[in-house]
């Protein structure tokens, strides 16, 4: 070919080698690489390497376990990626997607729901587990069972909480039990603990195997050894009761898990059982959340220290040492979230119906959304957009930069949880009323009335993604959609394939 018959490129009065002149262009971006390739026939070829297209990609952020050999042409590549980015913001903005909601009618009441790159786990007052694979668009959701003893007549005990990562599901009962699923092997649990109380907080590692829950005085952490057979790694006494509880991401050795009980955080290490991470007597912790070197937690301070409002603490989780106190509201801070925010920043919802980012190297917030009518109950950021989920069961998705709001959704009850990544959106309203009135355990009728339930809705902003063979025949319209309406509702007419 022409490229491999030069050697020598032009550079005004000299020539220089090619992969000289190849380092050269290697500083330039795209809209200069642009412009090179008009100057000469050598110069395009240069300009059009795919070594210079292949790491734009990568700078970019594209494709990132690829190698330069799984392409032909980067430079398409590129262009195809960045105008994909470019639909999916514009069908974020505009609520542009399917939705579908996440229904098990038998499950009575929704307790607990919690999702992983798009697979959802709920649990029910039923006592049963139910998985969804929302990437898949069949949505034949499995049922993990429970492990039956032979005098398990009766019925099941309520699912306190549950926990998905990309290996494992976690369930933990009422009566005390956690069960947990490989999701690799179907539907028996391949390990199951007993607690002797009722559990209040579960902990799954974003990856790996390693569960912990908190039950009375105690934390356990269970993990498998290099043989797979599950043992307990770690028993922790604790002073307090332990309200919230999260296992610190890419920990090599032993697990290490951040428990916060009232108003004691401890960081709990095989190698120092009770080591305190923060405490002042009197300032309970309202919400936590920890990402590999960091924890960071709410502090309710009480009226008469007028100087300490509310805060946000970060610390660092190798030191020990407070980073940063962020915040002062009179509200309680009720949800925080640092591991799925973009790099030095967190965000955060509060009592005071505001939702506020924080950037980890300032003290003051960024951006304060008022953004529910009663407080924020779940939240998350990327680069450019905040969703947020309220106790009233309102969804909204913010545009960060602009502060204002794209759009929003309403379901009965408050929203528990949210997920998003860049095309997908996962939300849980979840009932506080577990037992409503007229819906007993005696009842014959095995479905509880649809406004008790609770709601899970999954969203799929990559429109031009969705396999059209998913999508009933009856519902598949072939009619232009009305410009300036974008709530993408199509015609469901049973003969409207003209």
């Amino acid at each position: 070919s022409f490229q491999n018959e030069i050697n020598e490129v032009p550079f005004f009065d000299i020539q220089l080698p090619y992969e000289l002149a190849l380092k050269i262009f290697q500083y330039l971006g795209k809209t200069e690489l642009g412009r090179c390739a008009q100057v000469s026939r050598t110069w395009k070829v240069l300009a059009e390497d795919e070594v210079l297209w292949y790491r734009l990609c990568q700078q970019e952020g594209y494709l990132l376990d690829t190698s330069i050999s799984d392409h032909s042409c980067w430079k398409l590549v590129l262009k195809n990626c960045r105008a994909r980015e470019h639909a999916l913001k514009t069908n974020w903005k505009n609520r542009i997607g399917a939705v579908s909601q996440l229904q098990y009618e038998v499950g009575k009441i929704l307790c607990d729901v919690h999702s992983c790159d798009g697979v959802v786990i709920a649990g029910y007052t039923s006592g049963e587990v139910r998985l969804w694979d929302t990437r898949t668009w069949d949505y034949t959701a499995p049922i993990l069972e429970p492990m039956h003893g032979p005098g398990d007549a009766g019925p099941q005990p309520h699912v306190s909480f549950v926990r998905i990562n990309s290996s494992l599901a976690v369930a933990a009962y009422e009566d005390g039990t956690v069960s947990v699923w490989s999701l690799m092997f179907g539907r028996e649990p391949i390990h199951r603990y007993q607690h002797n109380q009722r559990i209040q907080a579960l902990a799954l590692g974003s990856e790996g195997a390693t569960v912990a829950t908190a039950s009375g005085f105690e934390v356990k952490v269970e993990s498998p050894n290099d043989r797979g057979f599950w043992q307990t790694t770690g028993t922790f006494e604790i002073q307090k009761l332990v309200s919230f509880l999260n296992l610190v991401p890419d920990v090599t050795g032993s697990p290490v898990t951040v428990a916060a009980a009232e108003d004691i955080v401890y960081l709990l290490k095989a190698e120092d059982p009770g080591k305190i991470l923060h405490s002042v007597y009197g300032q309970p912790v309202t919400c936590l959340d920890v990402s590999a070197h960091e924890a960071a937690f709410g502090v309710k301070t009480f009226g008469w220290l007028l100087n300490e409002p509310n805060q946000i603490l970060l610390y660092n989780l190798e030191t020990s040492q407070c980073l940063k106190k962020m915040g002062n509201s009179i509200g309680d801070f009720t949800c925080v979230n640092l591991q799925n925010s973009p790099p030095n920043m967190l965000v955060t919802g509060n009592k005071d119906r505001r939702v506020r980012v924080f950037d980890l190297r300032k003290s003051e917030s960024l951006c304060s959304l008022y953004a529910h009518q009663l407080g924020v109950s779940a939240v998350q950021m990327d680069d450019w957009k905040i969703v947020s989920g309220g106790e009233e069961g309102l969804v909204c998705v913010w545009d960060q930069r602009m502060g204002t709001k794209l759009w929003e959704m309403h379901a009965r009850h408050p929203v528990r949880h949210v997920w998003f990544n860049s095309h997908s959106l996962i939300t849980a309203n979840i009932p506080d009323e577990k037992t409503p009135r007229g819906a007993s355990i005696t009842d014959d009728d095995l479905t509880a009335h649809r406004k008790h339930r609770g709601i899970i809705y999954a969203y799929e902003f990559s429109v031009d993604q969705l396999a059209v063979e998913s999508v009933l025949p009856i519902c598949r319209s072939s009619y232009d959609e009305v410009t300036g309406y974008n709530y993408n509702i199509g015609l469901a007419v049973p003969y409207d394939n003209i």
